[in-house]
Parts: structure tokens; sequence; C-alpha cells
């Protein structure tokens, strides 16, 4: 079973693009912490969902900075980039995907903005009256006060537990 599962945060914004069939792909990166002291370090990891998922409402909060826990299928390829050094790149087909963090934002605010989307004014807070506190209601009687206390069954020394 090739499953790999891991916390981080998104190191830039989600990319959605469409393959020529019209199936989406959302990409993003994901950067994973290792170690402690000096020998501290980070990988980043190449993240995919593709169909339904990279459609729905999710894309819209992979936003850079937000903290993710994801699992999914692990593959590493090596590559020779435009300089021709070889490079390896980790990928990972996302089976499943939780927002566990707030955006680390000034505005301190839990959820991210779509962009392109304008934000509504804020809404007034008006104070309405508070009714007045309904009685407390009074503990019923105890329906067992007047039944004769309870005594046990004798004793039986040949139970055979």
């Amino acid at each position: 079973m090739n499953m790999y599962t891991f916390t981080g945060r998104l190191g830039r914004d989600q990319e959605t693009r469409y393959t020529q069939s019209g199936m989406a792909i959302c990409s993003f990166t994901v950067a994973v912490d290792y170690g402690f002291g000096d020998n501290k370090g980070t990988n980043w990891v190449r993240c995919s969902l593709f169909g339904k998922r990279a459609e729905g409402r999710l894309p819209g909060y992979l936003l850079k900075g937000t903290q993710v826990a994801i699992s999914g299928e692990l593959r590493v390829r090596e590559y020779d980039d435009k300089d021709g050094n070889r490079r390896t790149s980790i990928d990972l087909s996302v089976n499943e995907l939780d927002l566990i963090g707030g955006r680390n934002d000034q505005s301190g605010g839990s959820y991210p903005q779509q962009s392109g989307r304008q934000q509504a004014p804020p809404q007034q807070q008006h104070t309405q009256p508070q009714p007045a506190a309904a009685p407390q209601p009074q503990p019923a009687e105890d329906p067992f006060a007047n039944t004769p206390d309870f005594t046990p069954p004798p004793a039986d020394d040949d139970i055979p537990f």
C-alpha cells in the first residue's frame, strides 16, 4: 500500500486547470517540516486533486499559509531542469484533505477570502430587547418518597458463579 499522510502549510495559492477532456485538476504545494534544531528542514510536496473534488468549494480555501492534513498516493519522480541539473519531485495524488487551521494573515480571520470577490460591508450590530426571564420550573416531587424501603433478597451461597 502506497499511502503518505502529513500535515503542513500551503506554500502558494492553489491553481485549477482543465485537461482537454474537461477534467479539473487543482494543484498546490505544501511545506512539510521535519527534524528540529540544526537538523530542521522542509520537504515540498506537490499535491493534486482531480475531477469533482477539484471543482467544488474546497479549492477556494486552499490559499497560501493555510494549514492542512493530507493523505494520498505518493510518487517520486526525477527530471532534468532547464540548466541540465538532476532534480527530484515529490508528487501526491490527494485522497483525503482536512483544513486544520486558519490562514496566517494580518486580519486574523479563520476563513480565507476567495480572490476576485468583493467583501460585503460589515453588518451593524443592533441590540434587541431581551425577553424577561421565564420562571424556573420547580423540581417535581420524588415519586418514590412514599414507597417502602427496598430490602435486598437474602444472600444465597448456592449460586454457581
